[in-house]
């Protein structure tokens, strides 16, 4: 068995994708979610998008064009898992849990809550004029998007270094109250990509499109030609030497082209190549680059109805990681059913009960697995086959120790755990998916069995 690395993404959903969006995040995360050691869960930050913008229509828009820009840009939802943030309502219920462990000093020490009311007492206002709870609470939705699935590593700006910082503090506090001796959360790490570009706009500064200074990502082959052109360069005539070093006009054209094409093209800047024929370059660059891509873009933005089915699907993949680890904290924090709260209680009182037990055994083919039985001897979880016993072994103490681990619903009233994002084992067949659900809890109190 591998361990595979759990990596996070999500994109606020407030405007139409541009070039510097698609060289700075989405290309280079389509391109790691390819990497067989990833399990990438990749989201439109749409409950986010409501803190900075009030217009419905805007982020209704924006969901689409993002959504269908990663689908065109060639994200496969069968190896990733691709999901809308407010398709998820475990989110908002555990920003909630975490909110009541958060400290107020820490949020207060937040930069974009730290800048806004700098901006106020420059200008003489309260120091909290127009600073809702949104703008103030954005770092605990934050840590909910990334401690909800236990991501190991979150590609970020440096803007967002400190966001994920704040979601380690929050995540151990949470550990610390709640956990008796248990991690529940897995502490993230911001991954910064030191090679990942950060574009020119039209007027060499950043591109943004509060800068109004952007390249539509799939706008059409005439409106990209004609933005092209408003890129701003230096005087110099057809025939001058040019400065590739100090183009931003270069630095968009190395962002797309290979190391030879780059290369090429340095060298007939050195050589005099003029401004106009420069940008015509440039243009069949990214046109190329980008045709079919935005011929499928605009395919799929005409179908919403296919990009809704996708983002449902994702949806459910994402709430079957969700949902019993929601369960398993409401639990932690005392929302726990009184049933559950009786028969708990009746458990600490008979000392002699049985408990259920692993039994490790070698099937026909040589291969190992283990069982995990009722206190009566029911089968209530089988394993996958493993090539030794030590490794049959390794899972099993993994979940006798209450560490790690995931129980995902599956079709058919069947449920499934995993390890280290690795399929493991199955529970048994039920006939409907209450049934399932106390199997399921059934099998956590084995895992996580009361100390006398």
């Amino acid at each position: 068995m591998t361990n595979r690395t759990r990596i996070l993404t999500g994109i606020t959903t407030t405007g139409t994708p541009h070039l510097g969006n698609y060289a700075g995040a989405i290309r280079p995360a389509i391109l790691a979610s390819r990497d067989s050691n990833a399990d990438s869960f990749y989201f439109l930050a749409d409950y986010h998008a409501l803190i900075k913008c009030d217009d419905p229509l805007r982020i209704q828009r924006s969901r689409l064009e993002i959504a269908a820009t990663w689908l065109a840009g060639g994200l496969d939802v069968d190896r990733v898992t691709f999901y809308r943030q407010s398709d998820i309502p475990e989110i908002p219920e555990l920003t909630w849990l975490l909110t009541c462990v958060a400290a107020k000093g820490l949020l207060n020490r937040a930069h974009a809550y730290k800048a806004s009311v700098d901006k106020n007492v420059e200008t003489g206002e309260d120091p909290d004029a127009g600073i809702t709870m949104g703008l103030y609470s954005y770092p605990v939705l934050m840590a909910a998007d990334i401690l909800m699935f236990n991501a190991h590593k979150v590609p970020v700006g440096r803007d967002q270094i400190q966001h994920v910082e704040m979601a380690r503090d929050i995540g151990q506090r949470f550990n610390h109250l709640f956990g008796q001796g248990k991690e529940f959360f897995t502490m993230p790490e911001a991954l910064i990509e030191e090679s990942v570009a950060t574009l020119p706009g039209l007027d060499g500064r950043k591109m943004s499109k509060s800068y109004d200074n952007t390249i539509p990502l799939f706008s059409s082959a005439k409106e990209m030609k004609d933005a092209i052109s408003r890129i701003v360069t230096d005087s110099k005539a057809p025939g001058e030497a040019k400065d590739p070093d100090n183009s931003h006009l270069f630095t968009l054209f190395t962002a797309f082209a290979t190391p030879a094409q780059a290369d090429e093209f340095r060298s007939e800047l050195l050589g005099g190549l003029g401004w106009g024929e420069a940008k015509n370059r440039l243009f069949r660059l990214l046109d190329n680059e980008l045709g079919e891509a935005r011929n499928k873009y605009h395919q799929l933005i005409e179908r919403p109805a296919d990009l809704e089915d996708i983002l449902q699907i994702g949806a459910k993949k994402a709430r079957a990681v969700a949902t019993p680890f929601l369960n398993e904290l409401r639990e932690a924090v005392g929302l726990r059913s009184f049933v559950n709260q009786v028969q708990v209680a009746a458990t600490t009182r008979k000392k002699a009960a049985k408990a259920a037990r692993f039994v490790s055994f070698r099937d026909d083919d040589g291969s190992f697995r283990f069982r995990l039985l009722s206190p009566e001897g029911v089968e209530m979880l089988r394993s996958l086959d493993f090539e030794d016993g030590k490794a049959a072994g390794a899972v099993v103490k993994s979940l006798q120790s209450g560490h790690a681990y995931e129980i995902r619903n599956e079709l058919h009233s069947k449920f499934s755990v995993w390890v280290g994002g690795e399929h493991v084992a199955d529970g048994p067949a039920f006939d409907d998916d209450d049934s399932r659900d106390a199997g399921i809890a059934a099998v956590r109190r084995a895992f996580n069995p009361i100390q006398e």
